[in-house]
């Protein structure tokens, strides 16, 4: 028999009767003591030692993350996959458009309704998670500050996470601040990519960049409508884009064939690559957004630095576009659109 207990940050003294209840069964039957309970919470509990510490070596620690597209649209198989094995045949973009693609790539609950109603669901969904479930894990002096600097970091998605800067924004110390940003990634509404780094003789940024999880989300922080700023204001469409595409490599790599870890490049003189995937074995895949449907040498740069870098450590690089046709630009360098994500 197995048990499912749901938002278990809210009985913290459940876990140590669980350690006494998971040492019996291991001692009674210990080829089948595995995978009785089935714990869900809203939050990360590796990030509340007095919590996960009573069940260190007796549980297995998964991160759900919400849908991507290829999950909502029911599609088969991992695009990431055919990324790094350089797989393009028969691809379609299965009608799907770039817009609807990030519609579907949201919350279960939300994947499949229009506008106002995910806006009353986020709603609800942010003043639970900010005001109710925060409380469990910890006592915040200026708890109500906490929408305000999911606000801002969905402003600065895509960005170098600079928490003076933001503690600035927020009228906060930077300590305080970076504490409370960290509460939000506990609660697993952000997320912070690490930067690429290595004694390359070349100066490199060492900065992290920050995103929101869901892209959704951020659009209703913002209050952007998605259609909008796609025709009439194509910069900020270029910063929701980056945000989705980085969401969408997260949840893919939970069920790649391939384990890579996802980092960003940057040098100090401003060349850059927007993604980095780096295997156990230190090869290195890159991958650039361009919210273009056209793509030229000129946006490989920033790849091209980075395989200068690394010589034979880099297998090889992807811009990804809004066009339909997969392009050549060299070894291993392909501009490929970005339905290869849904695929």
């Amino acid at each position: 028999m197995s048990f499912f207990i749901d938002e278990v940050q809210m009985v913290p003294e459940l876990f140590r009767a669980l350690k006494v209840v998971v040492d019996e069964l291991r001692l009674r039957d210990k080829e089948h003591a595995n995978g009785r309970y089935l714990l869900t919470g809203s939050v990360n509990i590796l990030a509340l030692p007095k919590l996960s510490d009573p069940l260190v070596g007796r549980m297995s620690v998964l991160t759900l993350y919400p849908f991507c597209t290829a999950e909502s649209s029911q599609g088969i198989g991992n695009g990431l996959d055919r990324l790094f094995n350089f797989d393009f045949a028969g691809m379609t973009d299965r009608g799907l458009s770039l817009i609807d693609a990030i519609k579907l790539a949201t919350f279960p609950e939300i994947a499949d309704k229009n506008a106002k109603e995910r806006s009353l669901w986020f709603d609800g969904y942010l003043t639970t998670i900010l005001q109710r479930d925060v409380r469990q894990i910890a006592e915040l002096e200026k708890i109500s500050t906490l929408p305000n600097l999911l606000r801002i970091l969905a402003i600065r998605a895509g960005n170098l996470l600079n928490d003076a800067d933001i503690a600035r924004d927020m009228g906060l110390n930077p300590v305080t601040s970076k504490f409370y940003r960290n509460i939000l990634k506990m609660m697993f509404l952000n997320f912070d990519v690490e930067p690429w780094f290595r004694n390359t003789g070349k100066r490199l940024v060492k900065a992290s960049k920050g995103f929101l999880i869901d892209t959704l989300m951020l659009c209703h922080m913002l209050d952007l409508d998605l259609e909008d700023i796609k025709k009439n204001k194509p910069d900020l469409f270029g910063h929701v884009l980056e945000n989705y595409a980085v969401a969408e490599l997260t949840k893919l790599l939970t069920f790649s064939e391939t384990k890579a870890k996802l980092l960003h490049f940057r040098t100090s003189d401003g060349k850059e690559v927007d993604f980095v995937l780096e295997k156990a074995d230190g090869s290195l895949f890159a991958i650039e957004i361009k919210k273009s449907e056209s793509v030229n040498i000129q946006d490989f740069n920033g790849i091209k630095t980075l395989a200068e870098l690394t010589a034979k450590e880099f297998i090889g690089g992807v811009v990804l576009y809004s066009g339909k046709e997969v392009v050549p630009f060299g070894k291993n360098l392909w501009a490929v659109p970005f339905h290869i994500l849904w695929q």
